[in-house]
């Protein structure tokens, strides 16, 4: 199995980051060995993987652009294919629907979602579709200035499209058919004013979501209608401990693979809270925050098998092996980390001889 870890690489971010990084990874320690470092890279700052593994594509985080590779699924590594605009500013997240056809791109900046097709070849083509998000802004005067969509995962279903706006307080639902996103039924459903929704992840069975908020350190628990994209807010929970007192803010959220607990990073308190989920419900029961061993965990994920959880700190330039427990879903330092400048994604990919 082969990991890729994108990387903030500008000054203009005080970033350490050389661009993409292969590693080997060792499915029975966690261990990860450096195979490939592709440089010369404006902040690769997330990273998508083709539903066959045979094409790995890029954001290039405050620019316009996102670039495709060929994958060599022999060796991991990665070789340049081409390059095309998101016709908006800073692109921080991309998703490519289940057919492998296309990828929309949140362009965080630009406050709009951009379709671009893939060819055969993996290949990008120009955009075909770019959206642009609108509604009244929260009231951060300084993060919520304007839309800002940051991430624009596809449902498990693969026919709608759902986008946290952290300038907005809104989260965006979109049907996607034959390449074009279309509003849902319900077009948005509205967050506590001031929360900032970032990120969202699904519970395998798709009848909840949960939706880490980065402004107020919360994460909301959502019903989840996969006939209508639609979301209905349950409960909303601080992702940090009763004794943080101090500045933070939310980053990542994920599910484990057995739907059993959810995960979220704290950047400031430099944890990932462990939350418990109630099988009836949806809701959360916060357990414990564990420390990361790093600064500024921006980016955290589990191997496929579920075995290992990887936490990327920005600002400590390391990327820590946690082990995961499966029945507490507890988290425990291995040992093992490694040193990736302003490291800020990761994904897997399968080894083919």
């Amino acid at each position: 199995m082969f990991a890729y870890v994108g990387s903030r690489t500008t000054r203009e971010r005080n970033a350490r980051g050389d661009g993409i990084s292969v590693y080997q990874v060792d499915t029975q320690t966690g261990a990860l060995t450096l195979v490939q470092l592709v440089k010369n890279l404006v902040n690769p700052s997330f990273l998508a993987l083709s539903p066959d593994g045979e094409h790995l594509y890029t954001v290039h985080g405050d620019l316009s652009d996102i670039s495709a590779f060929k994958v060599d699924k022999a060796s991991g590594k990665l070789a340049f294919i081409n390059r095309q605009s998101t016709e908006g500013k800073n692109p921080v997240h991309l998703a490519i629907d289940p057919t492998g056809r296309y990828v929309v791109v949140s362009n965080h900046i630009g406050a709009s979602l951009a379709v671009l097709p893939i060819a055969a070849d993996g290949s990008l083509e120009p955009l075909t579709q770019l959206v642009h998000l609108e509604g009244p802004i929260g009231p951060h005067r300084i993060e919520q200035k304007q839309s800002k969509p940051h991430f624009n995962p596809f449902d498990p279903s693969g026919r709608f499209v759902i986008v946290p706006d952290k300038g907005l307080d809104r989260t965006f639902s979109f049907r996607f058919e034959n390449g074009q996103l279309t509003p849902a039924a319900t077009p948005f459903i509205v967050s506590r004013e001031g929360a900032g929704p970032r990120h969202i992840a699904f519970h395998p069975d798709g009848r909840h979501a949960w939706i880490v908020n980065e402004l107020d350190s919360t994460v909301t628990t959502y019903g989840y209608d996969a006939a209508t994209g639609s979301l209905t807010p349950l409960q909303v929970l601080s992702s940090l401990p009763d004794t943080c007192t101090g500045d933070s803010r939310a980053s990542e959220i994920e599910v484990d693979r057995s739907g059993r607990f959810v995960y979220a990073s704290n950047r400031g308190h430099d944890s990932i809270a462990v939350f418990g989920i109630d099988a009836s419900n949806g809701h959360l029961r916060f357990l414990n925050a564990v420390p990361t061993q790093g600064k500024t965990p921006r980016f955290m994920t589990s191997t496929p098998d579920g075995r290992f959880m990887y936490v990327l700190n920005e600002d400590s330039d390391t990327i820590v092996a946690f082990s995961v427990d499966a029945q507490s879903g507890g988290l425990a330092p291995t040992g093992f980390a490694a040193s990736s400048g302003s490291p800020v994604c990761m994904v897997f990919s399968q080894r083919h001889a």
